[in-house]
């Protein structure tokens, strides 16, 4: 089985939503604005040349319900919404957006062709040597997509990994990818794809016996996509590395030089999540109360034991 994503399974829709910025841009309403990048001027932090600007650059991955464009080429989702409500109170007023590979939000962030990754990504230790994350804004359970009954009896990554003919599609350099590899699911049984469109599509032609991914992804886009009378989504669980437990919570990812900026974000979601709006938010998109974070911080989620 090969680990390649091919892109020929898409219908024209879904080929609009995953190839990049250049389509969503030509059919971009009023909150997505045209991609371009301002440095900042010498002696001008980045939060106040996004000021001027009036726009902050975001990478989306097309996963729904986190970050994607729809089918009218508008940009949205928990993470974009979120962000959109955050930055205007900011002091700014657009998101320009770009749809990224999963192995690409990191690298680009650090290159500087975005100012945040809106993605809805897992903060982990990992992760968290590379970039700075805003607060969580969300916590949330791993399931798999399977065929209706679950014939193969699938419920955690180390079931996958007990049965050898088990094939599953995860994202490339995601932590789903991470916990099959800690619960010994060998290489030739992934299939890695570049986004959940892809994926699924290889659910649908038999090419994967499964998908993993978290359960708010999974249950939005089975709904979405009509596919309830063929597939389901198992139960939720909590995924263990090493013996140990994670917490799947997730939240913004932005440089680590670009301080002034994150802590100004965070202190809006502060707020948003003392209000009520960060659920009232997240409600059109499946992230109801449960999904709220509580008390969980960026700094406990970057500890080694979490992963």
């Amino acid at each position: 089985m090969s680990n390649s994503s091919p892109l020929g399974h898409l219908g024209r829709r879904d080929v609009l939503r995953a190839g990049g910025i250049t389509a969503a841009a030509l059919a971009a309403g009023p909150g997505l604005a045209a991609c371009s990048r301002t440095e900042p001027s010498e002696g001008q932090s980045l939060l106040e040349s996004l000021r001027e600007k009036g726009s902050i650059k975001a990478a989306i991955n097309n996963e729904p319900p986190f970050g994607y464009i729809d089918d009218n080429g508008e940009l949205t989702g928990e993470a974009p919404e979120l962000l959109r409500a955050i930055a205007k109170e900011m002091g700014i007023d657009e998101i320009e957006a770009e749809t990224v590979s999963w192995d690409g939000l990191i690298p680009g962030l650090k290159a500087g062709r975005f100012d945040v990754v809106a993605a809805g990504m897992y903060i982990t230790p990992e992760r968290c040597k590379e970039v700075a994350f805003a607060e969580p804004d969300y916590k949330v359970l791993e399931a798999f997509m399977v065929e209706k009954g679950n014939p193969l009896g699938l419920e955690t990554y180390h079931s996958v990994a007990e049965n050898p003919d088990v094939t599953i599609a995860v994202l490339n350099a995601s932590v789903e990818q991470n916990y099959a590899e800690g619960a010994g699911v060998k290489k030739n049984q992934m299939t890695l794809g570049d986004n959940a469109v892809q994926m699924l599509d290889l659910l649908e032609n038999g090419r994967v016996d499964a998908v993993g991914l978290s359960t708010f992804s999974l249950n939005y886009q089975m709904e979405q996509r009509g596919m309830q009378d063929g597939y389901e989504v198992t139960e939720g669980f909590t995924p263990v590395v090493d013996g140990e437990e994670v917490k799947p919570a997730g939240g913004f990812a932005f440089r680590k030089k670009d301080k002034e900026l994150l802590d100004e974000f965070n202190k809006v979601l502060a707020d948003f999540k003392e209000s009520g709006r960060l659920t009232e938010i997240g409600k059109e998109f499946g992230f109801d109360e449960t999904a709220h974070p509580g008390d969980l911080t960026t700094e406990e989620l970057c500890s080694a034991e979490n992963g």
